[in-house]
């Protein structure tokens, strides 16, 4: 699925803006243990704390798709450091962590409409400890 690639590989590489091109305009960001976050202002400002906090590549990447085209999925590992205290989790030491994760979608018009992620939060806490 073309426009899931483009979007992990823009993820990767750090390209914020390569990744809002692969979402319309009216996004729906359903983040692991977090509040929906709507349009794509909401997940720039998502991507620029993020960004802020860890550094992150994903690798081992798994995409499947529906047979119409209107959803996918991804299985993937998540590679990180974790670079500045983010509100009230453990304090950052640079410490790095390795977590599975996954993440799906809803497409529409050839664009992502939905973007819902999961990995384990307490696997997370363990290992920045």
């Amino acid at each position: 699925m073309k426009i899931i690639n483009r979007y992990f590989d823009a993820f990767n590489a750090g390209d914020v803006p390569g990744m809002l091109d692969c979402l319309t305009a009216d996004v729906a960001h359903h983040v692991n243990e977090g509040q929906v976050r709507t349009g794509i202002d909401a997940f720039d400002a998502f991507c620029t704390h993020m960004n802020a906090c860890y550094a992150e590549t994903l690798t081992d990447m798994v995409v499947l798709a529906s047979d119409d085209g209107t959803r996918a999925a991804a299985e993937y590992t998540v590679n990180g450091t974790y670079l500045a205290t983010d509100a009230d989790l453990p304090k950052a030491r640079g410490q790095r962590y390795c977590l599975p994760a996954g993440s799906f979608f809803t497409l529409r018009d050839g664009k992502i409409a939905r973007v819902t992620t999961y990995y384990n939060l307490a696997d997370w806490l363990r290992q920045v400890a």
